[in-house]
């Protein structure tokens, strides 16, 4: 598979309706406020080394390394596009786990809060999963889970937080965020933290923000980060494979 294809581009950097279908393509851009993309997303849809990429007609943008068994369902931010996360699913791939980012209707993952269990089903070659996401993405994912007693192994929160109590499930949770995140204090709230049980681990990436957990601007009221967005998008990474492994270390690259 390759890049974005023309009229699958335009898509992806608006808002996927599912409701609105074309005659000649399920693809609509529908007026709403999608935070804008920076050019590295558009450059990560390129195969992982080893895998392959897939920008599914439901918009879900799946990269797949060859002999995955553990996989990765990432919700998105508020109004944040799919696309947006493509760098960070792609690297995350290259450690040979599949990763797909899921879409919703107008950007807003609340609205489609099962998309995971699609890419589920889709996916029976898959032993192990994980779901996560950043924002009101981990939120979702975060109901998923609860939802999915079983079903689920870990839990990754990107500058987020669970409203559901988490603490007696089998599952295993990273929480990571930017210490100039303006939602920070949301993240270590001690109610918060405590619906994750005791055993989830959290990391504070110094200098980063908010927006820094894709590749988009705009972010209101999110004060700039002191290191580079790589640089975040490096921690970012590096801590969700660390997660990743650990749930099946004797299996797992």
């Amino acid at each position: 598979h390759h890049a974005a294809p023309g009229h699958v581009r335009p898509a992806l950097a608006g808002c996927w309706d599912p409701r609105a279908v074309g005659q000649r393509e399920r693809w609509v851009r529908v007026v709403c406020p999608a935070q804008p993309l920076l050019p590295e997303a558009w450059h990560a849809l390129t195969p992982a080394p080893g895998g392959d990429v897939d920008v599914g007609a439901d918009g879900r943008i799946t990269y797949a390394p060859i002999g995955a068994t553990t996989g990765l369902v990432l919700y998105t931010g508020g109004k944040v596009p799919a696309v947006a996360y493509a760098p960070a699913a792609r690297a995350i791939a290259e450690a040979g786990f599949l990763v797909v980012v899921v879409t919703a209707p107008f950007n807003l993952a609340i609205l489609n809060v099962d998309a995971a269990q699609a890419v589920i089903d889709d996916h029976p070659e898959i032993e192990i999963w994980a779901v996560g996401g950043h924002s009101l993405g981990g939120a979702a994912a975060a109901i998923f889970a609860n939802g999915h007693p079983g079903a689920i192994d870990g839990l990754i929160l990107w500058a987020a937080y669970a409203s559901e109590d988490l603490s007696d499930d089998a599952i295993r949770i990273l929480s990571i965020h930017g210490s100039l995140d303006a939602g920070a204090a949301a993240y270590t709230d001690p109610a918060n933290v405590a619906r994750l049980g005791s055993s989830a681990r959290f990391e504070v990436i110094a200098g980063g923000n908010h927006e820094g957990m894709g590749w988009y601007t705009g972010q209101p009221n999110d004060p700039p980060a002191t290191i580079t967005r790589q640089e975040q998008q490096d921690r970012i990474v590096s801590a969700s494979v660390e997660l990743l492994r650990s749930l099946a270390p004797s299996s797992n690259p």
